[in-house]
């Protein structure tokens, strides 16, 4: 296999997450093994995870950290950070670092890292380095918003996600299926 890449997906638009996970089962349907590991994404509301859990057992294993953001009555999203934000987001990227010493997945996905680097959850320098050490033999990729550009300057491909409009505008709230 040639030298595995760093890949970001960033932007204000939707679809960074949607187009890590269509990647990872490109992946799975080449034969590789991949890990997802979901940065400020705790809870169990997210409809990927059932057939990941289901479906891609073995092939796909997935990782969650950080607090649940998503109040369960209201379904209000909590803005700010907690001391268990930062301390979830460090031991995200403790687990990327052991996933990589495994030597087992192809393909790792940083979901939302940028964006938790670019809210104060974890040192944008840690992830550089990381970022800088990777073998050769696993891509990397890393979605959310903000990416910061010490992040960008190390990337290999850069897709950026542009809002052009939203239907959150008009006051569609989050659906199951197709947001989360």
């Amino acid at each position: 296999m040639s030298k595995s890449l760093i890949q970001i997906y960033t932007g204000d638009g939707k679809g960074k997450t949607t187009a890590a996970l269509g990647l990872a089962v490109r992946a799975v349907g080449a034969g590789k093994k991949v890990a997802i590991v979901y940065f400020d994404k705790g809870g169990d509301h997210y409809s990927e995870r059932k057939v990941l859990a289901e479906r891609f057992a073995g092939e796909i294993d997935f990782f969650a950290t950080g607090q649940d953001r998503i109040a369960p009555d209201s379904g209000q999203f909590r803005f700010g950070v907690e001391r268990l934000d930062i301390d979830e987001a460090a031991r995200g990227l403790e687990l990327v670092r052991e996933l990589i010493r495994e030597a087992r997945y192809d393909l790792i996905v940083l979901d939302e890292i940028n964006t938790s680097a670019s809210l104060g959850l974890l040192p944008a320098e840690p992830v550089v380095e990381l970022l800088r050490n990777k073998p050769d033999s696993v891509e990397l990729v890393l979605t959310g918003r903000n990416a910061p550009q010490s992040f960008l300057d190390q990337a290999d491909l850069v897709t950026e996600m542009g809002l052009v409009d939203h239907y959150y505008r008009r006051g569609v709230k989050a659906r199951e299926g197709f947001d989360f």
